[in-house]
């Protein structure tokens, strides 16, 4: 059993911003989330997508801001569950919370905030008929570990970042690496589609375009795929692997039978107090929630993940006052002993 302060659904943005808006009350948190690494669609679907709306950067990867969060956060030592679902929930009798993952992980937390962004994420899956044979036996929506291709065939499909970059990174680790998509225009980072370019030049990506799998052969592994080229005929690869990184279809999911109150596929929160859902204890914040003037954006989830943690601070420690500092007044004290403050100023004596 996972214990902890406060139990954040979702490592998007607005998860890991609570995490330090948490840290500085000396809240601990743990993170559940469906993807095999925090950050949420910033990490799996646009890493190399500017964003233009975050104060004080201009402009800033996606992928740069998760990695800044992840460092902000660190002295306040966060632990994860990842590549897991929250499935169920159960409140016992001292109003706090046991929520279970698909995997059977339990996690213990006084309070739970949904931080989902738009809910979880599940593969948008190419309609072969039979792909679910195959899946965990060649076939695989997205990559854990890189080193399971390690001097393997794999075939990507896809033209998005995330198809791009693994392809570029796999280039390196499996023994032939395939890329088809629909069309030959990618919608992904220019830099990246000239790498792959580049890659092809050299015989390290064998790049497919204006083509589609149609079909899966093997008895029970993958063996080989059908790749239909849409101007001459088809042709059969022998492949390990086939990854179709087709992106991630937003979904509540299990959440959504937790007996929380749902609005347009969002989670009705109490934006004039706390963000708290109809369920004493479990918050709403960031993508997943919905109120009268809603705006979905990154800054409006740091900003109800910090209203949030002031509120779950009185629920935690119901008969403790906690008197807020500013940082530049207080510094920022880390739970592994670092502590950032401003240099005081030494005032000699003239007298």
């Amino acid at each position: 059993m996972i214990k902890t302060d406060i139990l954040i659904i979702g490592a998007g943005p607005t998860g890991l911003f609570t995490v330090f808006e948490a840290g500085l009350l000396k809240l601990k948190c743990h993170l559940i989330d469906a993807l095999p690494q925090p950050g949420g669609q910033c990490s799996e679907i646009y890493p190399k997508k500017p964003i233009y709306d975050i104060p004080a950067f201009p402009e800033i990867l996606a992928g740069d801001l998760v990695k800044n969060l992840l460092e902000q956060i660190k002295s306040f030592e966060p632990t994860y569950t990842l590549g897991e679902r929250a499935e169920t929930i159960e409140k016992l009798e001292d109003e706090s919370f046991i929520v279970t993952t698909n995997k059977g992980t339990k996690h213990h937390a006084p309070v739970v905030v949904i931080a989902g962004g738009l809910g979880s994420f599940e593969p948008r899956k190419p309609q072969l008929e039979n792909i679910a044979k195959y899946e965990d036996n060649g076939v695989a929506y997205m990559i854990k570990d890189p080193e399971v291709y390690r001097n393997k065939k794999v075939l990507i499909a896809g033209g998005g970042d995330s198809a791009l970059d693994w392809s570029i990174f796999l280039a390196d680790v499996a023994s032939e690496v395939y890329l088809v998509h629909r069309r030959n225009e990618f919608r992904g980072a220019l830099d990246s589609v000239e790498k792959v370019a580049e890659l092809s030049k050299k015989g390290k990506v064998e790049l497919i375009t204006e083509a589609e799998v149609t079909e899966l052969h093997g008895e029970d592994q993958l063996e080989a795929v059908t790749v239909k080229h849409l101007k001459n005929g088809a042709s059969h690869i022998e492949v390990d692997n086939f990854i179709p990184l087709f992106g991630l279809s937003p979904k509540l999911g299990p959440i959504a039978n937790w007996g929380l109150e749902i609005e347009k596929n969002a989670i009705k929160v109490n934006n004039a107090y706390d963000y708290s859902t109809n369920i004493p204890g479990i918050y709403a914040i960031g993508d997943v929630n919905t109120y009268p003037g809603k705006l979905k954006l990154i800054l409006s989830g740091f900003h109800e993940a910090a209203v949030m943690c002031q509120s779950a601070y009185q629920r935690i420690f119901p008969d403790k006052k906690y008197v807020m500092k500013y940082t530049t007044v207080g510094g920022v004290q880390g739970f592994d002993g670092t502590k950032k403050e401003a240099k005081k100023e030494v005032v000699k004596s003239i007298v």
